[in-house]
């Protein structure tokens, strides 16, 4: 089904083969520039050949990012959206979520568009990504998003989601400084199987590769004769799930059906065939035969936890017990279940949910109503949710005859919104299992609240399975075992519908318009800079093999609290450490003394057995082994430094973003290999002001853990000049404050 090629491969005359000793090394390095990655990132790249500074061609932002993103680039010097900078509304579209009212934010939005020249999308219209497909994404181009799932490759588009910062930098006309990744080649060949959709091929890919890293932070670049069988809809399906490999970025050979996409959305001119050179090398390669595709679940509590839908059925009671064991990890006494849903030798769900980037896309919907035409999801427990991924979507498959039968099923139909995705709507009652089309099921992302006693889990199914399952009131079924009729209507684009409300500002600043603060939308509070040595106290340690965004900063109920720093941060660590944001804040309240005295607390004074010099910073640390996995949300990492976070230290980071996170809030990335510190432990480093700013990628410590002091060596790389300088100057907004006082 899929195949991993370690080291080297070729693509000559579009085939695939391993043969390493045809061309000289000189011919290799040649050969690499034939990929279609290298192009698109050469005719971005503002740096040398191997160190890339990237200028990227649009930005786009939800509602849950947009305020602080556009909240640090006005401290910073903001006058006016250099770039097409478009601002959705799809995650915070609910009117109020945990307390306060989600339309000051969207108010926010729509006045910085007016004021700095940029595009607004209101809420219920689109979510973030199919806008940007229908309206923005174009072949060549290069898009960033402050949301991790910002992937256009089907479309030819080399997009990449980042951390809030990273957009700040290119409103200020700063780059996106990386080393040049390497591309693994995704060879697809074959043709899908009636009842094989995207999510089963993503669900297989991320199987594939998640857990050995076998494509972390490279760029997957689809090619192969398989993608002429594959719809746009299909390859937009694939393509948005590669996030959950931990790729840095997608692109994909383009054809006439892409040509037919950008025609039907009345932009043919920005349409060209991309393709491979005559031979290209690549650093690696995934080969999937799409013909050999199964339906695919992915149990909780990961995209990755995958397997065939006929092998979980066939084993429901063993992989279903692993799932429990994880499940009751994170409650306080246990108590959780999910082998009560094994009944007579079947598996019945308590819901299924199609919507979002990934799931709401017209074929995918189209072929639910198809399966679960003239059938009933029943009167039992189980519900089905509907929600089309934008109103062009709604209307064409309205038009088209496929919404009534999907509501005479009895399916509800939503509007566009992302919130069963991360927690903000939908979340199944405890112990409940739900079967979605989204993009993830990490632990708790659904909604849940472990220290309240609530835990329910999601696995992740095709829209397709999904359909066939409602149509079996609930029992596990894949579309395979299900006949229906798979030919759909062709899809038409209705553009009247953003022409009639999306604002189209790029281009049309009007600075004298005034920003609309509500009264929860805060500044970010002033950071202070990294001092010459540096002591850290041990709040948290994260022991599980992988520490989540939504572990770090749930989503769902936090939502609304986005755009206020501080109330924000009351959150932090809250499902996974509860009284972190105590030792933290202890920390925190400990330096603010050491600044007024001049003088440590005793308390810690006598922890640690000496008297640091003056000019040293103290703040609080968290250690975990790989954290980071997950959403691009800055708040990740800001919510630790605005309760005095200093650093992380990890065996190693999940994903490139979090790391970037964390440096761009003036947090160190220390890296350590033996991971065994203990919470209350501290850190004490001399001269780090100086070891950062000379580059040095290793950091010379000591560890005093229980009166006992230690020699330890933390990893401190790579970092470039200018991270070298965010670090010192506290965070990214200190540093421009610095640049324009110079």
């Amino acid at each position: 089904m899929i195949k991993l090629i370690n080291g080297g491969v070729y693509c000559i005359d579009g085939k695939l083969t391993e043969e390493k000793n045809t061309l000289t090394d000189a011919d290799k390095r040649s050969a690499a520039k034939n990929t279609l990655a290298y192009g698109v990132l050469e005719a971005h790249n503002k740096g040398d050949a191997e160190n890339l500074k990237i200028s990227f061609d649009a930005l786009v932002s939800h509602d849950i990012t947009y305020v602080g993103i556009i909240q640090t680039a006005k401290a910073s010097g903001l006058e006016e959206f250099p770039l097409p900078y478009t601002l959705t509304n799809c995650h915070n579209s609910l009117c109020a979520v945990g307390g306060t009212v989600n339309a000051d934010d969207h108010a926010f939005g729509f006045s910085a568009a007016k004021k700095y020249g940029g595009n607004y999308v209101p809420p219920h219209i689109a979510v973030i990504h199919q806008y940007m497909r229908e309206m923005q994404a174009r072949c060549g181009a290069m898009i960033l998003g402050s949301d991790s799932h910002t992937r256009y490759g089907a479309l030819g588009t080399l997009a990449v989601g980042e951390g809030g910062p990273e957009l700040v930098k290119q409103l200020l006309r700063q780059t996106y400084d990386i080393k040049r990744p390497e591309v693994i080649a995704v060879y697809l060949t074959g043709k899908p199987r009636k009842g094989v959709g995207p999510h089963d091929v993503a669900i297989a890919l991320v199987g594939a590769v998640f857990k050995n890293s076998f494509v972390k932070n490279k760029i997957l670049e689809f090619i192969g004769p398989g993608i002429g069988n594959l719809s746009m809809d299909f390859r937009c399906g694939i393509d948005v799930m590669t996030t959950e490999t931990a790729c840095l970025s997608s692109i994909w050979e383009t054809d006439g059906i892409t040509e037919e996409f950008f025609a039907l959305h009345g932009r043919a001119a920005d349409y060209k065939q991309m393709k491979a050179g005559k031979t290209a090398y690549y650093d690696g390669a995934v080969v999937i035969d799409l013909s050999k595709i199964e339906p695919m679940i992915a149990l909780p509590f990961h995209p990755s936890n995958a397997f065939t839908l006929k092998h979980f059925i066939d084993n429901a009671a063993d992989i279903l017990y692993e799932a429990e064991k994880a499940g009751n990890k994170l409650l306080k006494g246990g108590g959780f279940g999910l082998r009560d849903k094994i009944k007579n030798g079947k598996v019945l769900v308590n819901q299924g949910i199609i919507a979002g980037c990934a799931g709401g896309s017209y074929e995918n919907l189209a072929e639910a109503c198809k399966i679960l035409r003239g059938k009933s999801c029943g009167c039992g427990e189980f519900e089905l949710s509907v929600y089309p991924q934008s109103q062009p979507v709604y209307k064409c498959l309205s038009d088209n005859g496929y919404i009534s039968p999907l509501v005479s099923s009895g399916a509800i139909i939503k509007t566009a919104f992302c919130g069963p995705c991360f927690g903000a709507g939908d979340t199944p009652a405890n112990n409940g299992l739900s079967v979605r089309h989204v993009t993830r099921n990490f632990e708790n992302r659904e909604g849940s609240k472990p220290t309240e006693g609530q835990l329910s889990a999601v696995a992740l199914m095709d829209a397709r399975s999904i359909a066939a399952t409602a149509a079996n009131g609930g029992v596990l079924t894949p579309a395979t075992e299900t006949d229906f009729d798979g030919n759909i209507k062709k899809y038409y684009f209705d553009k009247t519908i953003y022409e009639n409300r999306v604002y189209c500002g790029y281009g049309k600043p009007k600075p004298d318009e005034q920003l609309v603060y509500g009264p929860n939308i805060a500044d970010w509070p002033q950071q202070v800079a990294l001092g010459k040595n540096l002591l850290l106290k041990i709040v948290s340690v994260l022991s599980d093999s992988v520490t989540t965004t939504d572990e770090l900063i749930p989503s769902g109920e936090t939502s609304s609290y986005r755009s206020n720093p501080l109330k924000l941060a009351k959150f932090a660590l809250s499902r996974k450490d509860p009284d972190y944001v105590m030792r933290a804040e202890s920390v925190k309240a400990e330096e603010s003394e050491r600044r007024s005295s001049g003088k440590l607390p005793e308390s810690v004074l006598k922890e640690i057995n000496f008297i640091p010099p003056a000019d040293t910073l103290y703040g609080s640390c968290i250690a975990a082994r790989r954290p980071g996995d997950g959403s691009a949300r800055e708040q990740a990492a800001s919510c630790q430094r605005v309760l005095g976070g200093i650093a992380n230290i990890a065996e190693a980071y999940a994903t490139k973003r979090y790391r970037s996170n964390l440096i761009n809030w003036g947090m160190l990335p220390f890296t350590c290999r033996e991971l065994n510190f203990k919470t209350g432990d501290y850190i004490y480093i001399e001269d780090i002001l100086d070891t950062v700013l000379k580059g040095d990628g290793y950091v010379k410590a000591k560890r005093i853990s229980e009166g006992n002091t230690q020699n330890v060596v933390l990893g401190l790389f790579p970092l470039t000049d200018k991270e070298r300088e965010i670090i010192a100057s506290g965070c990214l907004i200190n540093y421009y404050k610095n640049k324009t006082a110079q």
